[in-house]
């Protein structure tokens, strides 16, 4: 699953490798955006298309509709998204991407959880693909976004079960493109993720257990 991450960067730096030839409707900000702790239940910079441009807009992280009588989901399994009575109108109406430098994840090593900071061997940004009902003027009686996984595979299987559907640069642009059918975002899905063997972890302290530590010592080996 995906339950925190870190979205730190500037918004130029995760725009670099998806904008070149993207029309964007995105103010710059040099700014980095400093999030170290993302968690559920907060708002977080999404990225869409729409109208053939890009937009970047703070979107709550959680999604339930007016007849899910349980706490919003954060997360939305690929293997059944595109076709649940929940998520089909957001997988079909509602792809967007949820940047980031890493997301944790916590591994019970005897009678203790350990946090691990995962993250791209090479440095550059992840891509996570989400499905959301805003900012995308559906009508949706709820709003809100959720991050697609898929169950992991390779040595990701050590740290957790599950892990967040991250695409390649060219898979990110594809998924949010609003003329791309729900079927061929299956295949992006698919297709176009970053393999794990791309990935690397390490330790972190237990401090990113509270939502409200936030600082760059979060994602720092232990």
């Amino acid at each position: 699953m995906c339950g925190r991450f870190a979205q730190s960067m500037t918004r130029e730096d995760y725009l670099a490798l998806l904008s070149e030839d993207a029309e964007r409707n995105i103010a710059y900000d040099p700014e980095p955006i400093g999030r170290f702790n993302v968690s559920p239940g907060t708002k977080v910079l999404l990225l869409s298309e729409r109208d053939e441009q890009l937009h970047l807009d703070p979107v709550l992280w959680g999604y339930a509709p007016g007849w899910w009588d349980k706490p919003p989901l954060i997360n939305a399994r690929v293997e059944t998204a595109a076709t649940s009575r929940m998520f089909k109108p957001l997988w079909q109406h509602g792809r967007a991407i949820c940047f980031a430098d890493g997301w944790f994840e916590w591994k019970k090593e005897g009678s203790v959880k350990t946090p691990y900071f995962i993250h791209r061997e090479d440095g550059q940004p992840i891509y996570m693909a989400a499905i959301g009902s805003t900012p995308f003027d559906r009508g949706d009686e709820a709003e809100g976004f959720l991050i697609v996984t898929s169950a992991a595979d390779k040595g990701l299987v050590d740290v957790h079960d599950r892990r967040p559907v991250v695409l390649s640069p060219e898979a990110a642009r594809e998924w949010m493109r609003q003329d791309v059918g729900g079927k061929e975002a299956e295949s992006i899905a698919s297709d176009g993720a970053v393999p794990a063997d791309r990935f690397i972890w390490h330790a972190v302290t237990r401090a990113v257990g509270n939502v409200k530590n936030q600082g760059p010592e979060l994602i720092v080996p232990v």
